[in-house]
């Protein structure tokens, strides 16, 4: 039973530093479409996959480390990206985010 514990251990492991890796690979080529990207809706789209890879990263962390407390902070940074998408796409439609009429 500890073999079977201990192989268990080594994959997940393997499987933790394995996404990891590609989470920051994909990081880095967002970070390169935001910089480099064509037109400000391509840029709204990798703000959004950024900040889906990182709560994946978060939630990786929390595999790593045993915890549970982390969980909040996946679920904060899941509102707050919903909020800030709906605000990226509503200046990019109009050109303001909050409307304001003083009539």
């Amino acid at each position: 039973m500890t073999e079977l514990l201990s192989i268990t251990g080594t994959i997940l492991e393997i499987v933790t530093k394995v996404c990891v890796i590609g989470i920051s690979i994909s990081l880095l080529l967002l970070l390169y479409r935001i910089i480099d990207g064509p037109t400000n809706a391509d840029r709204a789209v990798a703000l959004d996959a950024i900040g889906i890879n990182l709560m994946g990263l978060a939630a990786l962390v929390a595999i790593i480390i045993s915890t549970t407390m982390l969980n909040d902070v996946i679920l904060l940074i899941g509102i707050l990206l919903f909020i800030g998408t709906i605000a990226i796409a509503k200046y990019l439609e109009k050109g303001v985010i909050i409307d304001r009429n003083l009539d």
